[in-house]
């Protein structure tokens, strides 16, 4: 312990004589470090920025010579601290290299500047960096763009089919959705649809938009029984080898043109559909998984529902009945089904009386993809 006491305290002795103590220091950063006098004249500069602009005799000449201008800059840092005597920043570009700069006051024992410290860090490299991930970004935006056009052609257009008229509302909460619907004619008596939420949103869930709209849009769509349209999705699911993490709901719905007979699949869907008609409303409940590798084989039971004129189904996903107001309260299904039940005689444009109450509801903008569709029985 004595020793060591000793040490340190020749140590402290070495330093205190050390006359050139500064001058090692500033030498030994790797940042360029100069002082300059209050007419702009460089008073030092340390061995890293000589080396850095390979010019030893920098001392007397002007601040701004090494930025290759003949004139003070524009917003001169030395004129700055020493007009305000604070510590001022600015980054500038010194050849291909880019410095962010710090200028510190140098002051005596009365107050009065002298002298300014200049600092110069090389960010060189970040600054290269951030440029290639502005490019890369806007890469990316033009990609989703892309998508997302494509996305919107793939939905079906608002009309009649047949004795349904159908229309909707389409919101993703991102440039990409994770929601998908479509209406189809699958024979002369027989018209199919369906509404499917992907979990999560953005790039990954939309591009399993296009491959529910592609698996239901070629062979998917010869089943008139919903249940094998539902059980031929789930086997094509399985050859995509994904994670349980990977997952969507969907309801599936085939309507007999003839005698007006619906039936439908729930594949885990858990924003159960609503059918509105004159004499009040009635959910359109079913039992089944999602759609995820989770079950090798997944049976679905298929329910059954007389549908008359004037009909209306409502169907829609889980980012109408979360949104949420101030208080973090979801705007739910008793919501949904109340602005339903009080325009049972008016259902013409109900779903856009229901997105203008969600719109009245919610505090925040809109967390989760909105999907809201109505298909009239006519």
């Amino acid at each position: 312990m004595f020793n060591n006491q000793s040490r340190i305290y020749k140590d402290k002795e070495i330093i205190k004589n050390n006359k050139e103590l500064e001058s090692d220091i500033l030498d030994s950063m790797v940042d360029w470090v100069r002082v300059i006098d209050t007419n702009c004249n460089i008073i030092y500069s340390n061995r890293a920025m000589q080396e850095g602009v390979e010019d030893k005799s920098l001392e007397n000449n002007k601040c701004y010579d090494i930025f290759g201008r003949v004139d003070a800059c524009r917003r001169c840092l030395t004129e700055t601290t020493i007009a305000t005597g604070e510590i001022s920043e600015k980054e500038e570009k010194i050849g291909e290299r880019y410095f962010s700069m710090k200028s510190s006051p140098v002051m005596d024992s009365e107050g009065n500047i002298y002298a300014i410290v200049e600092v110069l860090r090389d960010i060189t490299r970040e600054r290269k960096l951030e440029k290639q991930i502005i490019l890369k970004n806007e890469k990316m935006s033009r990609d989703i763009n892309f998508a997302r056009k494509i996305q919107r052609k793939l939905l079906p257009k608002a009309g009649n089919y047949k004795n349904i008229n159908f229309d909707y509302i389409y919101l993703p909460s991102e440039m990409l959705s994770g929601d998908m619907f479509d209406i189809f004619y699958i024979d002369d008596e027989h018209i199919g649809f369906y509404i499917s939420d992907v979990v999560g949103h953005g790039v990954t869930a939309s591009i399993m938009t296009m491959f529910i709209k592609q698996t239901l849009g070629t062979s998917g769509n010869k089943f008139t029984s919903p249940k094998e349209a539902i059980a031929y999705l789930h086997e094509n699911f399985l050859g995509l080898d994904l994670d349980c993490e990977s997952y969507f709901t969907i309801f599936y719905g085939v309507m007999n043109t003839s005698n007006k007979v619906l039936k439908f699949v729930n594949g885990g869907h858990n924003s159960i559909p609503i059918l509105a008609r004159d004499s009040g409303i009635i959910k359109l409940e079913g039992t089944g998984f999602p759609i995820m590798s989770f079950f090798s084989k997944a049976k679905y039971k298929e329910e059954t529902i007389n549908l008359e004129k004037n009909d209306s189904l409502i169907l829609y996903t889980d980012g109408l009945i979360e949104a949420k107001n101030k208080d973090s309260e979801f705007y739910g299904y008793h919501r949904l089904r109340k602005i339903v039940n009080n325009s049972l005689k008016d259902r013409e444009k109900l779903i856009v009386k229901i997105k203008n109450d969600v719109d009245k509801f919610r505090y925040k903008e809109l967390e989760d993809d909105f999907t809201l569709l109505q298909l009239n029985i006519n």
